[in-house]
């Protein structure tokens, strides 16, 4: 085991059989994994490469195995976990070929692993596996079956080890700092980028000796009628009084994050935004005390929207996901949602960012939190900030 790597032998031991179950449920012979948040849960491979073609490989017996462009190979020997024998990289004319493609060279190590006959799992709905590489991977194996196992390791993901949320726990720690860097340093006349600049030297300085890493997300943070909208990032001007911005923002350590969302109007804030805050933070209250094991992620989002139907105030959507080990362009695990519809049982050791917020006519309002859902009792807010909308004038 490489000294890099962020894990013990028996963490990655714990997630393989995890997913060699699931391999054997869905009648599969292998699976091939590109998401790289998939990647690095199994192998502890972590790099900025998942621009060109690169996986792991999980068969039923043996360490896995991780493939990708030769360079990035070096990186693999650095940061999993496995021996240097399992770690293979394709030669550089491969990449960005308009002649041959990445994917013939896969087929190749496929079968010779035996596997060119096999049923192989390949993650269909993802942002890393192309319809040209499934084209290519497909011609390659003409006598090998490519089943859709979209999700099947991010489902395992779910419950977190003690050891992960050892790392979620510095991650939201490093959101505290984060989100109140945000706090103080917003006030009329400061130029958006220059607050981001701020908020991400907090996150990537991080908290004593737990360092920072790079947010899956970027910090969302918009202004004013920008806030109507849920994913706008940030401009060169400057904020002004009588607008509201909301903060969407993570601490990261190792690639675990702690996602958290705060409002602070700059000035007195509206009486309608007033009373917006005492119903979504009751209904976070609500939503807390149904997020508990045994429940499901529809009770958490059904007593967030009894709330709002009392208050009169019109919800829709999701209101929440799992987090965990992400890489971008998302820090949400894409399984379960809390959404009225979602019949996803809770246990203890999932983690989700509870995120109702409300995006009105013209101003929006983020106030989430991440939660630990405990063996008893009602989910565990991770993170320690005032719950409220902020206000300075």
């Amino acid at each position: 085991m490489t000294s890099n790597a962020p894990f013990t032998a028996a963490e990655y031991d714990r997630r393989l059989s995890l997913a060699r179950a699931a391999m054997r449920a869905a009648g599969l012979d292998a699976i091939f994994v590109t998401d790289p948040s998939n990647q690095a849960w199994l192998t502890g491979y972590d790099g900025w490469s998942f621009y060109v073609h690169q996986g792991v490989i999980v068969m039923p017996e043996g360490a896995p195995i991780w493939w990708g462009r030769h360079m990035d190979m070096m990186g693999g020997r650095r940061t999993c976990w496995m021996d240097h024998g399992n770690i293979l990289g394709y030669r550089d004319h491969y990449v960005q070929s308009t002649e041959i493609h990445p994917m013939q060279d896969l087929a190749s190590v496929l079968k010779s692993r035996g596997l060119g006959h096999a049923t192989i799992g390949v993650e269909m709905e993802n942002y890393y596996y192309s319809a040209k590489a499934h084209e290519v991977l497909s011609a390659e194996l003409p006598d090998a079956r490519l089943q859709d196992a979209t999700a099947l390791v991010n489902w395992q993901r779910l419950i977190k080890s003690d050891a992960e949320l050892a790392f979620i726990r510095k991650a939201a720690h490093i959101s505290e700092k984060v989100m109140q860097v945000a706090l103080d340093r917003a006030a009329p006349g400061v130029r958006k980028n220059d607050l981001v600049a701020d908020i991400m030297h907090a996150g990537i300085t991080g908290v004593g000796d737990d360092w920072g890493d790079y947010p899956a997300i970027v910090p969302l943070t918009p202004s004013g009628l920008d806030a109507t909208a849920a994913h706008l990032t940030w401009n060169g001007d400057k904020m002004r009084a009588g607008e509201a911005t909301f903060f969407e923002l993570s601490g990261c350590y190792r690639r675990y994050h702690a996602p958290l969302c705060r409002t602070i109007y700059l000035g007195t804030p509206l009486d309608e935004m007033r009373r917006a805050e005492a119903a979504q933070l009751e209904g976070i209250a609500a939503g807390l005390d149904a997020a508990r094991a045994g429940n499901r992620t529809c009770d958490i989002a059904n007593a967030f929207m009894a709330v709002m139907a009392k208050h009169g105030i019109e919800r829709s959507g999701r209101m929440g996901y799992p987090i965990g080990l992400s890489y971008p362009p998302d820090w949400g695990e894409r399984t379960a949602s809390i959404r009225t519809e979602d019949q996803t049982e809770l246990r203890a050791g999932m983690v989700f960012h509870f995120m109702p917020a409300l995006w009105m006519d013209s101003w929006g309002l983020e106030t989430t939190e991440t939660i630990l859902i405990r063996d008893s009792g009602a989910a565990e807010p991770l993170s320690n900030v005032d719950r409220k909308l902020f206000a300075k004038g």
